[in-house]
């Protein structure tokens, strides 16, 4: 196939560039900008754009197929050339399924703990020499991209929920069509999009709909907003609940009980702990035991920036997360402070995306970082304003917070000269943001302050 992307430079999109590159076909594609790692990774595979910016000359009859990225606008010209010359013109979630129509697709959806439960599936089937291709929210360890396209029987998907196209205004997980799905549950999220809370929990009722004929539906029994979904499902479709294993915690080790053994993790806290669940009743479905599971969980060390360890001495741990919604921030800051209950835990978050920066949004937060000695809350006001949004003061976000261990910073600069000052003996450092505290390098910085 000739393949073209419009919008090359996108994470998901880069990354199935690159797969089907690898696959054979023939791939081209443009951008008006491409950052780091997307550019060198491009470049790497031959097939970074020789200029930045949109050229409709690079469109004609030729192409199998244009593959159009969120990046790009509706009159974006070498989108209206394509339709010009009447190309197909695909989503990258309509491309996928195409791709994988012949597979047994497995897909895992829900506001939080989508791309751990990937990395949980993938981890094990990889362990257990079962082939597969995949879609996923982040690069992996052991896989150098975040897309795989060949003759595997398999495909695991993490199903996003937002928007497939600047042309199909559907959510990406309504394309899969499932044989097994996994919903995590359900918190509002992608406001910009899904106006309101019930709007956002029909998405998800429509990603069920969309399950084949007598597939199967894991879901996290103790998120209240699926009982509705649940008490209207096909009555074709097999639905099995999951909730917590039995456990143990024990120097700072969380250690699994199962059929009489007990399997040491390198995981921990109760999300990871529901969402191993969720993965195993998963893999279950094609045939995986529970025995099998639990020995390879025994190897699962994490999903990058989801409770990723980047520093730890002989009293301090360092890690950071993408928790930025309510939800997944409260579920992050639990589990550090439940793991290591004697440590001081210093909690540090960004507000950052869209929904997050909205002042209607902010009450969301409420509650969500109690659990920590003291939290720390960065925005800066620059990216609200770039963002359209209405101004937030500081005062507006420590009320949403609603606690006394909460701090509000515009400035990065003093949030990071406040962290040098303290000690971090018998204390535990947690960095949670989709962006990087405007330009902080997390890793090193980690490191200087606990070495």
């Amino acid at each position: 196939m000739k393949v073209h992307f419009i919008a090359i430079g996108g994470s998901a999109m880069h990354n199935l560039a690159i797969a089907l590159k690898r696959k054979g076909d023939i791939v081209t594609g443009s951008d008006d900008e491409i950052f780091e790692p997307s550019k060198s990774r491009l470049a790497v595979n031959g097939i970074l754009p020789s200029k930045i910016g949109w050229d409709p000359s690079l469109i004609s009859d030729e192409l199998d197929a244009i593959i159009l990225g969120m990046h790009a606008r509706v009159d974006n010209p070498e989108l209206m050339r394509a339709q010009e010359l009447g190309l197909k013109i695909y989503s990258y979630p309509e491309f996928i399924f195409e791709q994988t129509k012949d597979k047994k697709r497995i897909v895992v959806g829900g506001s939080h703990g989508k791309t751990t439960i990937t990395s949980m599936l993938l981890h094990v089937m990889d362990h257990l020499g079962i082939r597969t291709d995949f879609l996923v929210g982040a690069l992996l360890e052991g896989f150098d991209c975040m897309v795989q396209l060949s003759d595997a029987p398999y495909i695991v998907i993490e199903g996003d929920e937002y928007l497939s196209s600047p042309i199909d205004r559907r959510p990406k997980f309504h394309w899969y069509a499932p044989h097994v799905a996994l919903v995590s549950g359900i918190a509002w999220d992608h406001i910009n999009v899904f106006p309101t809370f019930d709007n956002y929990v029909e998405q998800f009722k429509i990603f069920t709909d969309c399950i084949q004929p007598n597939g199967c539906l894991i879901y996290y029994q103790g998120d209240e907003s699926m009982q509705g979904i649940i008490d209207n499902l096909r009555a074709d479709i097999c639905a099995i609940g999951y909730d917590m294993p039995d456990f143990e915690l024990a120097n700072g080790i969380t250690t699994i009980l199962n059929e009489g053994e007990r399997f040491p993790l390198q995981i921990f806290g109760d999300h990871n702990l529901q969402n191993m669940i969720g993965a195993k009743l998963v893999l279950n479905q094609i045939g995986i035991t529970d025995t099998d599971f639990c020995r390879a969980m025994q190897s699962f060390k994490g999903a990058a920036k989801r409770l990723e360890r980047i520093a730890t001495n002989l009293t301090c741990n360092a890690y950071k997360d993408f928790a930025h919604s309510p939800s997944k921030l409260k579920a992050t800051v639990s589990a550090v402070k439940q793991q290591f209950p004697n440590r001081k835990l210093v909690a540090c978050m960004e507000l950052h995306t869209f929904s997050s920066l909205k002042k209607d949004f902010l009450p969301q937060y409420d509650g969500a970082m109690k659990e920590a000695d003291l939290a720390l809350v960065y925005y800066s006001p620059e990216v609200v304003a770039h963002k359209k949004l209405d101004s937030i003061s500081k005062e507006m976000v420590a009320e949403a917070f609603g606690t006394l261990n909460v701090k509000v910073y515009t400035d990065s600069d003093a949030l990071v000269a406040d962290l040098r000052l303290m000690t971090w003996e018998n204390s535990n450092l947690l960095l949670m943001s989709s962006g990087n505290f405007h330009g902080v390098d997390l890793n090193a910085f980690a490191q200087e302050l606990i070495h």
